[in-house]
């Protein structure tokens, strides 16, 4: 079936209708999610069921770019810096060191068991040397599976962090493929570069975004969420342009906001997080589409061997090494190793070979998909029994509840104060944005000339306002009359409730 203007909406649609339902499906029986959407994808293509004659790998690198972007930055919005930072070195270690020795591991086994040159096995291990976030936590939360310590921060650090360090070293062995006369050491200077100007534009593009986003005031709530797209893109193609990782930028920038307070940062959080379901929907199925199982046959033997050693050897290997200064029980590293799952990422750099032309782009490809596909199946249907094999996983009572749970819980201590804001107050003509908050603290309604409004950011103060506020504990109601520049004691003594 060819794709023409009058039937790509209706098979557009039909396709993201079939993905949920089928992503609905594999929670159920704890199949990743993006197992199914590629099986949709490939039935759908010109040698499944469907027909859908899709040859071009440029279009399906465009729209894995796009896809990342929204992927990488909904992830970054959701990283708190409160649960990350007792693990951000090994995070760190994990997402750069880890990502370089298994490429290298991998690289250097592909060139010993094939033909390959040294510098193709070395691009194979930089295409499969990240690994993906989505599919991990599909599985995590389709168990119920809750885990010890600070497990999840580092595996959700690493996993959101680690593509701009494989993409750095997929485009550093592509150049040496295409240029095999060139020194190895070459890629140091080019490592800096991509590493420096990725962070230092990423942190400030985040706080201009915070700057901008808070300053224009827009008309309409629903204008927000485009104005941190087009932010977003600005941030990666800009960096990409400048000489920087864009996809490092993109997730720093979103790292610095998900942690500030902006205007409708409620609303911004779930415009994204849908988006970035949907981009994956459409990642996977794009990549399914561009896929022909008849040519991924002839490498099941290579891929086979590839995928083994990457999960039983160089995963482990990668791990143990990034680990080796950092205090953590045995079992907690095994864990880690496993949870290496290769996604949608890995078979996106792979149409960098293909689009570049190299002699063997093609098998690098099949043979990616075939790890990814591989490792999804094996990892990602084992991770809560292997979680519960190294006794990392938390029993059923110990699990952490959602705040919304203890908010609910009969038992709960929340503080709610009604504080009345005087005329002469500094916070007059203030936005609440603008006031530095405590995050454990939300005004939940003001009380306006005896009417009840329900406050956004953008919502200004007004002098005799009664805000109704909501905090967690005694010392973050004491910051919210620090912020407010108010006395606590006195304001009890005017008959605060």
């Amino acid at each position: 079936m060819e794709i023409t203007t009058e039937n790509i909406l209706l098979i557009g649609s039909l396709l993201l209708l079939i993905s949920i339902l089928a992503g609905k499906t594999s929670y159920k029986f704890g199949v990743p999610t993006l197992i199914l959407f590629l099986l949709v994808g490939i039935l759908a293509g010109s040698e499944g069921i469907g027909k859908i004659n899709f040859e071009d790998p440029q279009l399906a690198q465009f729209i894995g770019i796009v896809s990342l972007n929204f992927i990488l930055f909904s992830g970054g919005l959701d990283t708190s810096w409160k649960a990350i930072k007792p693990v951000m070195w090994q995070g760190v270690a994990l997402s750069t060191l880890g990502v370089l020795i298994t490429a290298v591991s991998v690289g250097v086994f592909v060139s010993f068991i094939t033909d390959f040159t040294i510098y193709e096995g070395l691009l194979l291990g930089a295409i499969v040397s990240s690994t993906d976030a989505a599919a991990v936590f599909s599985i995590l939360r389709s168990k119920n599976l809750a885990l010890k310590s600070n497990l999840r921060p580092t595996l959700e650090l690493e996993s959101g962090s680690n593509d701009p360090m494989a993409y750095f070293l997929t485009i550093a062995f592509l150049g040496l493929v295409m240029n095999p006369d060139q020194s190895i050491y070459s890629i140091i200077p080019f490592f800096f570069q991509q590493i420096v100007i990725g962070a230092f534009l990423g942190f400030g593009f985040g706080k201009l975004s915070k700057v901008l986003i808070n300053r224009i005031k827009l008309d309409f709530e629903g204008l927000y969420p485009v104005l941190v797209i087009a932010l977003m893109f600005i941030v990666f193609s800009a960096t990409d342009f400048l000489g920087g990782n864009g996809f490092l930028a993109v997730y720093l920038s979103a790292v610095y906001l998900g942690n500030q307070n902006i205007i409708h940062k409620r609303t911004i959080m779930k415009m994204f997080d849908g988006l970035a379901w949907l981009m994956q929907i459409v990642l996977f199925l794009t990549l399914g589409l561009l896929v022909f199982p008849s040519h991924v046959l002839p490498v099941v033997g290579i891929g086979i061997f590839v995928s083994v050693f990457l999960i039983l050897i160089a995963r482990p290997l990668s791990v143990f090494i990034s680990l080796m200064f950092f205090k953590m029980k045995l079992r907690r590293r095994f864990y880690i190793s496993w949870v290496g799952l290769r996604g949608a990422v890995p078979i996106v750099f792979a149409t960098y070979p293909l689009l570049a032309g190299i002699d063997k782009a093609d098998m690098i490809f099949n043979i990616v998909f075939f790890v990814s596909l591989t490792s999804v199946l094996v990892q990602g249907t084992t991770l809560s029994l292997v979680a519960k094999w190294l006794h990392v996983a938390l029993p059923g009572k110990a699990k952490p509840r959602s705040p919304v749970d203890v908010f609910l819980n009969e038992g709960a201590k929340s503080f709610i104060r009604e504080i009345i804001i005087p005329e002469e107050n500094h916070s007059v003509g203030k936005r609440i944005v603008e006031l530095k908050f405590p995050r454990k603290a939300i005004i939940a309604m003001i009380s306006r000339n005896d009417k009840f409004i329900t406050p956004s950011g953008s919502t200004e103060i007004e002098p005799n306002d009664m805000l109704i506020v909501l905090t967690e504990d005694q010392p973050t109601l004491i910051e919210v009359y620090d912020s407010l520049n108010m006395d606590m004691e006195q304001d009890d003594d005017n008959g605060a409730v």
